[in-house]
């Protein structure tokens, strides 16, 4: 049998997101896709990175959120284990990050990978 790679469906930056527990919907507050600051370094005190995935074999998968201003030299900032049931499946995974320090100016390249295979290469701009 074959399997697919996983695919990714949403990748958002924002400030919250919030899961209603009587029906389980998703309430995304904040996306942005920058960051000014007036001074360097600037901390930013709480994000989320929300994405949404699919085509994920069943069984236990690990996700890595890499983070660096040179992209051959980024450092994991989020490494966790999540499941999936069935390729079918829409999997959402909300990634709070907390006090992240970006210590000058520039375009600070995110990796998403999947068991160290990568789904995303994008990019945050930080600017003054």
């Amino acid at each position: 049998m074959v399997q697919s790679k996983p695919q990714l469906l949403a990748w958002l930056t924002c400030d919250a997101a919030h899961v209603d527990p009587s029906s389980g919907k998703y309430t995304i507050l904040g996306v942005f896709s920058n960051i000014k600051a007036l001074r360097f370094p600037v901390t930013h005190p709480l994000m989320v990175w929300f994405l949404t995935l699919t085509d994920v074999s069943p069984g236990s998968h690990r996700m890595r959120l890499s983070m660096g201003l040179d992209p051959t030299a980024m450092r994991p900032l989020i490494e966790r284990s999540f499941d999936s049931q069935s390729p079918l499946h829409r999997i959402n995974l909300i990634n709070e990050i907390r006090n992240l320090t970006f210590p000058t100016p520039g375009e600070y390249s995110l990796l998403v990978e999947i068991d160290e295979e990568p789904l995303l290469a994008t990019n945050l701009t930080v600017t003054t």
